[in-house]
């Protein structure tokens, strides 16, 4: 079967976060290398454009020359709206795994659309969660339920152009001499952590959606809930955002904490895979683990294992929690809330001006 078209998992909604194009005969009507005048089809500049808006990134799976292949994007006018593009001659399947690793996306996540029966079944073969379509299709893309967000927030406007200033740090860090710290003090990083308010749920439930890898439950939760997680006097509803010499990564981090007199249990911790590297999520639970300690109260997180999220249980390990039983399929640790480290001084971090300090002191009526 050769379109995703048919496939039950294609009626999730806003779940491909990345299309990757073929070029001749797809982006362009002829083929580069054999000297035809290509000319960029009519549709595909509103689709790259509306996609773009929504925070879908794009990027090239093509057999080609590429400094021939990305001039003649540049000269289209459409050259910007890819990122790691694979031009040059391996498998269209290899570059499509290359991709999912640069941008670090699951293959579930990643549409393929190409002209060539022969390269649509070869990608469909070796990459089975892949969703693949005919070139023909491309203009229905924009319509497609699995390429429709619920919620575009100011972060989806902005997606590829964090991508972009990604690759730049990441250029910078390979060509950097000196230790890993000495790289992270030059980017000047900023990290705000503050309750969540009604306009960062958008963002919030976004998080929850498309964070896989670094989430410590899994769980999602939509806008309403989070609104009304936020509301609760036995909740605390925290988000992050991050920012460097770069520009901003954006609100890169979400917590939930159910708070009782003496215990507070950490439900939920996630944070974006794009600052995986920065060691955000770290400096994140230290902030929980100070926030407890001046509240007084014993502190427990709940995770559950898959095989995306071990990252995240490495992190967990590595600031001091501890396993001591289970709650159904969720681990159960708790953490004893001594010899806590400052934080790192390469990083700059902003709680709310006491905002956060203020809701977490806070105790729900009635609660023992």
């Amino acid at each position: 079967m050769d379109s995703a078209a048919t496939s039950p998992r294609n009626e999730a909604r806003g779940d491909i976060k990345v299309v990757v194009w073929d070029l001749d005969n797809t982006v362009w009507d002829g083929v580069l290398l054999e000297g035809d005048a290509v000319r960029l089809r009519p549709a595909v500049a509103p689709v790259l454009r509306a996609l773009d808006a929504r925070g879908i990134l794009h990027s090239i799976a093509s057999k080609n020359d590429r400094d021939l292949a990305m001039a003649r994007l540049q000269e289209a006018g459409i050259a910007d709206y890819f990122i790691y593009p694979q031009i040059g001659w391996n498998a269209k399947s290899a570059a499509v795994e290359s991709i999912a690793k640069s941008i670090n996306v699951g293959l579930d996540a990643i549409a393929f659309i190409d002209d060539d029966p022969f390269e649509r079944a070869e990608v469909s073969h070796a990459l089975p969660q892949v969703r693949v379509f005919d070139a023909a299709e491309a203009a229905g893309l924009v319509d497609r339920p699995e390429l429709m967000p619920r919620f575009i927030t100011d972060e989806s406007a902005l997606r590829r152009r964090m991508y972009q200033a990604d690759i730049e740090r990441n250029r910078e860090e390979e060509s950097f001499q000196g230790p890993q710290e000495e790289f992270l003090a030059s980017l000047g990083m900023k990290l705000a952590i503050a309750p969540a308010r009604e306009a960062d749920l958008r963002r919030a439930e976004e998080l929850t959606v498309r964070t896989n890898q670094l989430n410590s439950t899994g769980q999602t939760y939509s806008y309403e809930e989070l609104d009304q997680l936020r509301r609760s006097a036995g909740h605390l509803l925290l988000i992050a955002g991050l920012e460097d010499r770069y520009g901003t990564y954006g609100k890169i981090g979400l917590v939930l904490i159910a708070k009782q007199r003496r215990l507070w249990t950490l439900e939920l911790l996630l944070m974006s895979c794009r600052v995986i590297s920065r060691g955000v999520g770290s400096i994140l639970i230290h902030h929980l683990l100070h926030l407890a300690k001046d509240a007084g109260v014993e502190l427990q997180a709940v995770f559950k294992p898959t095989p995306r999220n071990r990252m995240m249980l490495v992190t967990y390990k590595f600031a001091g929690f501890r396993e001591i039983g289970r709650r159904g399929e969720l681990l159960v640790f708790d953490h004893p809330l001594d010899n806590l480290q400052p934080y790192p001084p390469y990083v700059e971090v902003e709680t709310g001006g006491g905002e956060a300090a203020a809701a977490a002191a806070a105790v729900p009526a009635g609660q023992a």
